[in-house]
């Protein structure tokens, strides 16, 4: 089957179940405007655009991609992310796959070796025929039960395989290896991310990463696009928002909370960031009605 004729038949399946429970935690979302830029946690996912629009920005890069692109996260890392192309005559059609780490690990092992530099956490490409083709057959499934209990493990081991030996198999690759560096920013991150509002040395990250400081700051900066201390920073921004969002009120308060000792400086961070202060970001959005979007 080529691009040419897959690509629709996905879109068709993935507006007929959007919403509707799937196996192996499969997710099928649609969106029939723009949405507001929202903070997200990316996960070990793999993400395809069936239709419309979608921007998500990682510290200072910008990934914008749309039908017939695909997305694949290796960690949890914060992102900014919103439909930016939808209507409800085409909506934004998206399909979202958990990366399950014991399957990859068993893929690993048959897969050509690796590439040696750094995979970075989050990578996008265009998805080609066999993966396309992959990706149906899976959706075909949701039909079928009696087919899916029995076909749906292949046709998932397929998916990640065509991913793994693909353009972004390096950061496919790492969510299975144990002893990956990903798996040390991983440890790195998670702890960042339990104390981002208290002050640390770059050493404790090391520590608890297992590396280097020297090794720490390339392999961190090369999976997250941030050093440590950006991404830190990132989480509290990240934080500071849900916080407001869940109850605005004061906002000098919800600095404090995730670790700004200044409120001019919390809030001149904060607009740089989502593009407006604390309180009237959080009015805008209470205003629009924003929600979470599916996926990254």
């Amino acid at each position: 089957m080529d691009h040419v004729s897959a690509l629709p038949a996905i879109r068709d399946l993935v507006l007929r179940h959007a919403g509707l429970p799937a196996p192996g935690g499969l997710i099928l979302h649609r969106s029939d405007a723009p949405t507001e830029p929202m903070p997200s946690q990316s996960a070990p996912v793999f993400a395809l655009v069936a239709q419309g629009t979608k921007r998500a920005v990682l510290g200072e890069r910008v990934y914008t991609y749309g039908a017939g692109q695909f997305l694949v996260a290796s960690m949890e890392l914060p992102v900014i992310a919103h439909v930016s192309r939808a209507t409800p005559a085409e909506p934004y059609l998206v399909l979202g796959l958990p990366l399950r780490p014991p399957l990859i690990a068993e893929l690993v092992l048959e897969a050509p070796p690796a590439r040696g530099e750094p995979a970075p956490g989050i990578a996008i490409s265009a998805a080609g025929n066999e993966l396309l083709d992959a990706v149906l057959r899976m959706l075909r499934l949701l039909d079928r039960p009696d087919d899916q209990r029995v076909l749906w493990a292949g046709v998932e081991r397929e998916v990640v395989w065509r991913l793994l030996t693909g353009h972004q198999g390096g950061t496919v690759r790492q969510i299975g290896l144990g002893d990956s560096n990903v798996v040390q920013i991983g440890r790195a991150v998670r702890w960042i991310r339990e104390h981002h509002a208290d002050l640390f040395r770059i050493e404790d990250v090391a520590r608890v990463a297992g590396m280097s400081v020297t090794s720490l700051h390339r392999h961190f900066r090369a999976i997250t696009t941030m050093t440590p201390i950006q991404f830190q920073k990132a989480i509290r921004l990240h934080e500071a928002r849900n916080l407001l969002l869940a109850e605005p009120g004061d906002v000098a308060a919800v600095g404090l909370a995730v670790g700004y000792e200044s409120a001019s400086q919390f809030s001149r961070e904060y607009r740089r960031l989502f593009g407006l202060p604390p309180g009237q970001d959080a009015a805008r959005l209470a205003r629009a009605g924003a929600a979470r979007t599916v996926g990254v």
